[in-house]
């Protein structure tokens, strides 16, 4: 493991801090929304030089258009420009994010007994989808490359199995509670019903499975191909998260949004995992978590804070230049509904994040009542297509580092499967809109 500069751990540090000032922030105590985002703004100062180059120019314009709309707004149309909330967007998204990461404190590390006898062929495939899709729900990108390196053991990556790493990874954005996409989602529309987009989203999320099978089969000759044996008590910790989750959400707290129980449950229960080894074990865990990971995260917290830049800067713009009654769309449903879709996944395929989509959209939008819930819905679906195929997503990215694939080369091994989710995206969406509008 590279040994981490002291910049880096101070980074570590302050992103920590700003989980804990989100988490003191949940109490009603104190106030501490300024506090979180100029911690965790604080940290990407200190780890910008340290962003993949890519990642670094896409906030960089996001964060140059978002400051300069504010100042056109303020200085143009003599908007009212509350200055010291203008890095606030986004932040409780990446919070979530941190808060996450630290589920990877429960257990040992490496996930012993996790894998059972080899398997090969579709059979394998489908496996490794499943195991990295529902182990994914929980944590998330990480799942990747616990998964993958499981496999890369017996030799280099084949393209069959880094399509189903991709794919079971950046499927579960459909349902999963625990994804940024949702976290996103959820704090854009509030009044969105997790439960109506849960029943069609994980069907959805099943038939990637079943179609990244089937194709790959078609496609390639999987019978020397690893799969990923997933044994079903791996499945304990992220059903086990999901119910806590939902304990607290519909009973224990029902104040506090999924995000919000996310942000704090899961790094209590990672804490609370290790104290029976003791608090020295603890403690060294915790910090080393803090000095290596969570610097680590620097690109995916720098993309989505820089993308709420973008979003309050936008809205506060439009607001000032077309007054707070106008919209993009009058009324928010199916054709409007495919249209926003099909223009955040085209976008993913020209290299933008579907979450700089999703945030424009919103910021532009006005929802009505079931609206919510299928701009929700529309946000989700293009997530996981937009992210899959994206030849610049975090999922690609992250491949293309680890295990030298071209994102590019990902991108056109993924065109069939976008162009065939996207046509279910797109009739799911109308079946959506026809339920809730």
């Amino acid at each position: 493991m590279q040994e981490t500069t002291f910049r880096q751990r101070l980074a570590g540090v302050l992103i920590l801090l700003g989980l804990i000032a989100q988490i003191i922030g949940f109490t009603g105590w104190l106030n501490t929304a300024h506090a979180v985002s100029y911690l965790l703004w604080a940290a990407v100062v200190l780890l910008w030089r340290d962003i993949p180059k890519r990642s670094r120019i896409q906030a960089a314009v996001l964060i140059a258009l978002g400051a300069g709309m504010l100042l056109v707004a303020r200085f143009v149309y003599g908007a009212e420009v509350d200055w010291p909330a203008m890095l606030q967007g986004n932040s409780f998204v990446a919070a979530m994010l941190v808060g996450v990461s630290f589920i990877s404190l429960i257990g040992k590390q490496g996930n012993k007994g996790a894998t059972g006898s080899r398997v090969t062929g579709a059979g394998g495939i489908l496996r490794t989808w499943l195991g990295v899709h529902f182990l994914g729900t929980i944590l998330n990108l990480s799942t990747v490359f616990m998964v993958g390196d499981k496999l890369a053991r017996r030799g280099p990556l084949t393209t069959p199995q880094l399509l189903a790493l991709n794919r079971g990874l950046s499927s579960a954005a459909l349902w999963s509670p625990f994804f940024a996409s949702m976290g996103v989602v959820i704090a854009l529309v509030p009044d969105v019903e997790y439960a109506q987009i849960a029943v069609v989203g994980f069907p959805m999320a099943m038939l990637s499975g079943l179609l990244t099978t089937l194709e790959l089969r078609r496609r390639f000759d999987l019978s020397e191909v690893d799969g990923y044996s997933l044994a079903p008590r791996s499945l304990l910790m992220p059903v086990g998260m999901a119910a806590l989750v939902m304990l607290f959400h519909f009973v224990l707290t029902p104040t506090l949004t999924i995000v919000s129980i996310i942000t704090f449950l899961l790094p209590s229960v990672a804490v609370l995992s290790n104290l029976p080894h003791g608090p020295r074990f603890t403690l060294r865990r915790i910090r080393q978590h803090t000095t290596t990971r969570l610097p680590a995260m620097r690109g995916e917290i720098s993309l989505f804070l820089a993308a709420g830049l973008l979003t309050i800067g936008l809205s506060t713009l439009v607001t000032a230049a077309a007054g707070s009654d106008w919209t993009l769309f009058i009324r928010f449903g199916t054709p409007q509904a495919m249209l926003s879709f099909a223009a955040i996944t085209l976008s993913a395929l020209a290299g933008l994040h579907p979450i700089i989509g999703v945030s424009v959209l919103a910021s532009i939008l006005n929802l009505q009542n079931g609206e919510q819930t299928v701009f929700a819905f529309v946000a989700l679906t293009s997530w996981a297509v937009g992210t899959s195929v994206g030849p610049l997503s975090g999922i690609n990215l992250s491949l293309q580092g680890r295990y030298g694939v071209s994102g590019y080369r990902m991108m056109k091994n993924n065109l069939l499967y976008a162009a065939v989710m996207s046509l279910l995206s797109l009739g799911a969406i109308a079946g959506v809109s026809l339920l809730v509008t």
